[in-house]
């Protein structure tokens, strides 16, 4: 995976659209100090780089009816099966997040469920059917923390300078 750096402005830009995913380019080019164009030029720049993925809203899951949130860790009978059964994940609504990762699984899941029992239905019913030798679930009370990533500064001399003109 490529490291993608940031000058000053792409930075001040991915601060201020992180903190309002709402604010309008306007907005955004009065604090940067240059015009609306340049602020949609680079939106765009960062979009085509892969380094915005879009925008969504927010749902807070507890608000519409999903109460338990739980992390689940996959150990698969027959790893050749590997990308059949991230496939097979994709179409359970309750998995939003699947995670390829080192030690001792081989996936690693978020899930959302209306309860416990639905925790238990999903795993069973929707889970195990997958091929599994094995799943080990932590049901998380609260996210103490839940933020987006900050956009660490970086001294400017580390920074590209291929600019948009603006």
């Amino acid at each position: 995976m490529a490291h993608r750096s940031l000058d000053r402005l792409d930075k001040k830009i991915l601060h201020l659209i992180a903190e309002d995913a709402r604010i309008p380019f306007l907005e955004v080019a009065r604090a940067c100090n240059v015009s609306g164009a340049a602020i949609h030029q680079r939106i765009q720049k960062l979009t085509n780089l892969g380094i915005l993925k879009g925008s969504q809203f927010v749902i807070d899951p507890e608000k519409i009816g999903y109460e338990t949130c739980a992390f689940v860790g996959l150990n698969l009978k027959n790893p050749e099966n590997f990308d059949d059964v991230v496939d097979a994940l994709k179409r359970i609504p309750e998995v939003v997040e699947c995670h390829y990762t080192t030690g001792a699984y081989d996936l690693f899941l978020k899930i959302y469920a209306f309860n416990n029992h639905h925790l238990l239905d999903i795993i069973h019913d929707k889970l195990q059917p997958l091929g599994l030798s094995r799943s080990d679930s932590t049901i998380s009370y609260n996210a103490v923390i839940d933020r987006p990533l900050p956009i660490i500064d970086m001294p400017i001399e580390d920074c590209v300078t291929d600019t948009v003109e603006e």
